[in-house]
């Protein structure tokens, strides 16, 4: 009877049961609710669909007015950028027990003290929203002044903090050594870039991306490292179930509702006791040993480069729809 209890359960309810956390990566809060997951996570790419869907319209319209308290036209646009980002994550918070992730802009991956005062910004508002900080990660790009932004916000602020855009392990290796929460390491985008560079078709068990994330999170398990492992950007279920057992998987809706029509086992993959048996040597690396081993990585460097300017457009973006609105 157990068994086919089991076997009735939907692919989804298996991967929550085999202790990963699931989370949304989508800005669309009704979307969010049908799948009852326990984070969500945005970008300006989701926040910018979000903000275009007609039943969003109020929440876009309230970010616009409070905007108009900025005394020049490019303040005004600012407001009403991290009102927008606030809300929709204020929002979102209505239907996920847990946290959602907020994005510090792009275009400021270079520049470790205007994301660290971005980052508080952020927080600040959602303090006055009502929103405790522990329900926040600021979502920062795993630059070398991406991830000191983020030692200090939560070493100096006790602000949690999510680095995304990974890549590499050096990108890795010096997030954990500085003590961030979480980090999202891009399965699908990599599985993109080794897909086009050799024409071959991967399946879960040799996807680059699935094998990046793995090898991340053996490592810091075995190292004993707090920091979690989230990993993101899939492009089927197949990548998904391969990382059954990570810490967190961020995922779409498309990709969510297909993971609840399915009824396939679901298997543990990572396992966190396992990963301590294993012996990689520990790194420790400074400013010049992780700039030296990400540079290493073509396909990282390519992709974090890629990533951000993907961003920063889709930022330009909003922000020219809210210029418009606003004029």
């Amino acid at each position: 009877m157990s068994e086919n209890k089991k076997t009735a359960m939907s692919s989804l309810d298996l991967l929550k049961a085999s202790g990963t956390l699931v989370v949304a990566d989508t800005g669309d809060f009704e979307a969010i609710a049908k799948f009852q997951p326990r984070d969500a996570t945005t970008n300006p790419s989701l926040i910018l669909a979000a903000a275009k869907m007609p039943q969003y319209k109020s929440v876009v319209d309230a970010a616009l007015e409070e905007a108009k308290a900025g005394a020049t036209l490019d303040e005004q646009v600012e407001i009403a950028m991290d009102k927008l980002f606030v809300a929709f994550g204020s929002e979102i918070l209505k239907v996920v027990e847990g946290r959602v992730s907020t994005e510090v802009d792009a275009r400021l991956s270079f520049d470790k003290e205007r994301q660290i005062e971005k980052a508080l910004k952020l927080i600040s508002m959602y303090e006055k929203a009502g929103v405790s900080k522990e329900r926040v990660l600021i979502k920062l790009s795993s630059t070398w002044e991406g991830i000191q932004a983020a030692r200090e916000l939560e070493s100096k602020h006790g602000i949690h903090c999510n680095l995304t855009l990974l890549f590499s392990f050096a990108q890795a290796v010096a997030c954990a050594e500085a003590g961030v929460t979480l980090i999202s390491p891009f399965v699908g985008r990599i599985m993109d870039y080794y897909k086009a560079k050799t024409g071959q078709t991967y399946g879960p068990t040799d996807d680059p991306g699935v094998l990046s994330v793995t090898k991340i999170f053996n490592y810091y398990k075995q190292h004993g490292y707090k920091t979690v492992v989230m990993g993101a950007s899939f492009r089927n279920t197949g990548e998904v179930l391969a990382l059954a057992g990570c810490d967190l998987l961020t995922i779409s809706p498309s990709l969510l509702e297909e993971l609840d029509n399915l009824k396939d086992p679901v298997p543990v993959k990572l396992n966190a006791e396992a990963a301590k048996s294993l012996e990689v040597p520990r790194l420790n690396l400074d400013e010049a040993g992780f700039r030296w081993l990400h540079n290493e990585d073509e396909m990282a460097v390519n992709k974090l480069s890629e990533g951000i300017r993907k961003f920063a457009a889709d930022a330009v973006v909003l922000e020219n729809i809210i210029r418009e609105k606003l004029q």
